[in-house]
């Protein structure tokens, strides 16, 4: 199996998230020796990568380095989370995701429509047991993204997350058994993100942007850099219906220039869902 043939990569902190993707997608196990716990179909791969940031970030950049290669894979965590109001069972989409200690915030982008409602993520790293701001509480998701966002467009990197705990079924009261049927309980909202994705990657990875050979051209940029610069047009494209970028060449010295002035030039463009 090429590294390439997979396209979609899960990642998940608990064995019991997990289990119901695992039957959903009927992956099998790898059974070679890994620091992780590498689930596959020929599309698919799943990693349990363990509790808190440290765990999620190595998961994320093992997995890439060991089965990823794909051009834009989508990358998704799905797993629980506390909150204070919402009721056990519902489902949300990381819009914002804020990390406790860093201070450091995420925008994972939304250039497709959403399969459920937004909501922020707040990723501490210990359990969050007092409830006491408005947002989801878990422990892998900022890892996840600032690490996933290496290795993929951030359209394609998301996060999703059903509300296991609150004030009034607090987390220490939770068992395995709950949280995998927490999750079989949103596998309808997974597979209808999942086509929005896989939609959306063929659109991003589809031509060759028409002004990728032009730049490596005119500036020097290192393999992992052709690589961002290929991501980045690709959105600039997806985004602008194909508008062609302007672009001043006598403004740049090297590939990094141009790849900090592609991102602001993708920030700032307004789109509606």
């Amino acid at each position: 199996m090429p590294k390439s043939a997979r396209t979609i990569f899960i990642h998940t902190a608990l064995p019991c998230e997990a289990r119901p993707l695992i039957d959903r997608f009927r992956l099998k196990k790898n059974l070679d020796s890994h620091p992780f716990e590498l689930y596959q179909n020929d599309r698919i791969c799943l990693t349990v990568a363990g509790i808190g940031k440290c765990a999620m970030a190595a998961g994320v950049a093992y997995t890439q380095a060991r089965a990823g290669g794909a051009d834009a894979p989508i990358l998704l965590n799905v797993g629980i989370a506390g909150h204070a109001e919402h009721e056990v069972g519902s489902v949300f989409l990381a819009g914002k995701i804020a990390d406790a200690d860093t201070l450091k915030n995420f925008y994972p982008p939304l250039a497709f429509l959403p399969p459920c409602a937004l909501e922020t993520v707040r990723t501490g790293s210990r359990p969050q047991l007092d409830y006491s701001t408005p947002h989801l509480y878990d422990m892998e998701a900022s890892a996840f993204y600032e690490t996933a966002a290496c290795f993929s467009t951030g359209e394609l990197v998301q996060c999703l997350k059903v509300v296991s705990d609150n004030r009034q079924a607090p987390a220490i009261r939770m068992q395995p058994r709950q949280v995998t049927e927490l999750i079989a309980g949103q596998l309808p909202v997974l597979d209808r993100l999942l086509v929005e994705l896989c939609s959306l990657r063929d659109a991003i990875s589809s031509p060759e942007p028409r002004q990728l050979k032009v730049l490596l051209g005119l500036f020097h940029f290192s393999v992992s850099e052709q690589r961002q610069l290929r991501s980045q047009l690709s959105r600039w494209e997806c985004l602008t219906d194909g508008r062609r970028l302007e672009i001043d060449e006598g403004s740049f010295r090297n590939g990094k220039d141009v790849l900090l002035w592609l991102a602001r030039q993708i920030d700032a463009v307004d789109y509606a869902l």
